[in-house]
């Protein structure tokens, strides 16, 4: 019997590339997205349709709502969204405080209720945009919390947090996904949240440059930056 896997999926690129990677590796995948008040509510269109296209089993969607606080660009209407590129110096306004850790307590709880063996997620350090909560040294520390705050954890049975882009460019994601098969077109990056992808914004413009760069740039947003 195949090992379950909760699967962070937020309906990019980088979570439907974690997705076919934990299938690949022959877990059970158990997916999970959050409404969290992003001003890219468009994406969790991306995860259902994911969802239809790998015939998922086991999903849930849980609501928790940052946007109240906001402090981000992703959860505050009225700061813009930035469309300059990314400064490696610089953690830019679309670091949403404290998600990835919301999110991975979440899963944790979830995978030790359903007795999954691993937490997949779509973390990179390598084009992670400054965001802290994208780092090894943050994975690490919160595997270790995962191991002493949880029954399953003190019984030596805490879910893995697994990574598998985490060193990858994005080139290298993008040709990780061609391999996977994973269906490219159904991805949603826009930081814009718009029907269309905006194609100016900084998650569009990694992608596109990534997808041309790999040899696909008929999966670009657009054909320049």
């Amino acid at each position: 019997m195949a090992q379950r896997a909760v699967v962070l999926l937020s309906g990019g690129l980088d979570s439907a590339t974690v997705l076919a990677q934990a299938i690949a590796d022959g877990a059970e995948p158990i997916a999970l997205s959050f409404a969290y008040g992003q001003r890219h509510v468009r994406e969790l269109e991306s995860v259902d349709q994911l969802i239809a296209h790998y015939h998922l089993a086991h999903t849930y969607r849980v609501t928790v709502d940052l946007s109240q606080w906001g402090g981000s660009a992703l959860t505050d209407a009225t700061q813009p969204v930035p469309v300059g590129g990314v400064n490696p110096n610089i953690i830019p306004s679309t670091y949403v405080p404290g998600r990835n850790t919301v999110f991975l307590a979440i899963a944790l709880s979830l995978a030790e209720s359903q007795g999954a063996s691993a937490i997949y997620l779509g973390i990179n350090a390598v084009d992670y945009s400054g965001y802290p909560d994208c780092r090894p040294e943050y994975l690490a520390a919160y595997e270790r919390l995962a191991q002493l705050a949880s029954r399953v954890g003190l019984e030596g049975r805490a879910p893995r947090l697994v990574a598998p882009l985490i060193q990858d460019s994005k080139v290298e994601i993008v040709r990780r996904a061609v391999q996977l098969g994973v269906p490219i077109a159904l991805t949603y990056s826009c930081y814009q949240g718009l029907p269309q992808p905006c194609g100016v914004c900084d998650a569009c413009r990694i992608r596109d440059r990534a997808l041309r760069d790999a040899g696909h740039p008929e999966l670009a947003t657009v054909l320049e930056i």
